[in-house]
């Protein structure tokens, strides 16, 4: 099993992972110390259990917007392979446009 240090709000943590799950945990760790970094200027340092559960919650809204997003995709692409196959082309180009929307925010989180 892998250990792995992150830092969040200055203070460093141990993590347990599976083995070659070490880089992604590190990812992840950074990605989840900006999001706090960027609460904590905007409100202030208001403990640390309070900024986590912040940007826990704002990354779980990003996660449930990304998945209603696939979700409305997911229908929109069994749609236009049930429908004619003139509609379908158009339905396809909507839909890679609104994939690479979603894969877009996606990265920027």
């Amino acid at each position: 099993m892998g250990q792995v240090q992150i830092n969040v709000n200055g203070r460093s943590y141990e993590v347990g992972c599976d083995d070659g799950e070490e880089d992604k945990v590190r990812d992840l760790g950074r990605l989840l110390d900006e999001r706090v970094h960027g609460i904590a200027q905007a409100v202030g340092q208001v403990g640390e259990a309070r900024l986590l559960l912040l940007a826990s919650l704002t990354m779980a809204d990003d996660l449930a917007e990304a998945q209603q997003e696939v979700d409305q995709l997911r229908a929109a692409l069994k749609k236009a392979k049930d429908g004619p196959v003139g509609d379908a082309k158009a339905e396809l180009e909507a839909l890679a446009r609104r994939l690479e929307t979603v894969a877009e925010r996606l990265e920027g989180t």
